[in-house]
């Protein structure tokens, strides 16, 4: 009785969704991504610049700190020997580093800072104003490249084959993203400016880690310099995790 409950007040939330919005349900993919969408700031109707930029990192900062923070702890758990075998193991296969190199693994497992996540993601959705970041939670252009795995682009070349990741919210999408930025072997630079800042007992910045986003996308430095001038115009750096461990 209580499962009928609940899939009957489901049903009427989605129902009560399609007849009082104004976008498509077609746009949108399962309940949670619809309901998470509905919590998404409509950053179209921000017509004042400056406020809807605060509104923007308003909006994706809560997640972001949430995320560094799960990494700070793991890292922790790491130095200190405090996970299982079996999770442990998970954590290398997650990571894509080969088992018991705990060195490489800690290169990895690090933050990724706000100042960083912030500009990639205003340039990438344009403000949160592109389709895909309104309604597939994807702020940050990633691609996949599985016949179905994603939405294709409207103006996608007719060769191409790559679709754009979908997520039913934005904390997921956010997870996706630095979980890229930690193991793709296209960022290999990244970590290793992020390693030698830590070896240094340096603050880890955006504008020091966008120096590793070459390969992000096909325009190569002039990205970096385009995501270093988002940080330094809005002051980004404010909002960088602190971290020494």
């Amino acid at each position: 009785m209580l499962l009928v409950k609940i899939l009957n007040f489901k049903y009427l939330v989605l129902s009560a969704l399609l007849t009082t919005s104004s976008v498509q349900a077609n746009e949108f993919w399962g309940l949670e991504s619809w309901i998470n969408s509905l919590r998404t700031p409509n950053f179209e109707e921000i017509t004042d610049i400056n406020a809807r930029k605060q509104a923007f990192f308003n909006y994706l900062l809560p997640a972001i700190n949430r995320q560094n923070t799960k990494i700070i702890q793991l890292r922790h758990k790491l130095k200190t020997g405090a996970l299982t075998a079996s999770k442990l193991s998970k954590i290398y296969k997650y990571y894509n580093v080969t088992k018991g190199d705990l060195e490489a693994l800690l290169i990895r497992v690090d933050v990724v800072p706000a100042s960083l996540i912030l500009a990639q993601g205003a340039y990438e959705s344009n403000w949160g104003r592109s389709r895909f970041a309104k309604y597939y939670h994807n702020f940050f252009g990633l691609w996949c490249f599985t016949k179905g795995c994603g939405v294709v682009p409207l103006k996608r070349e007719e060769k191409a084959l790559h679709e754009v990741v979908k997520f039913s919210s934005l904390e997921k999408s956010i997870e996706y993203y630095i979980r890229s930025i930690n193991r793709n072997t296209a960022y290999e630079t990244l970590r290793k400016i992020r390693k030698h800042k830590r070896d240094q007992q340096q603050p880890i910045t955006g504008i020091a880690l966008a120096e590793g986003l070459g390969s992000y996308a096909e325009i190569g430095y002039e990205y970096i310099q385009t995501v270093q001038s988002i940080i330094t115009y809005n002051k980004l750096s404010k909002y960088d995790f602190i971290d020494k461990s």
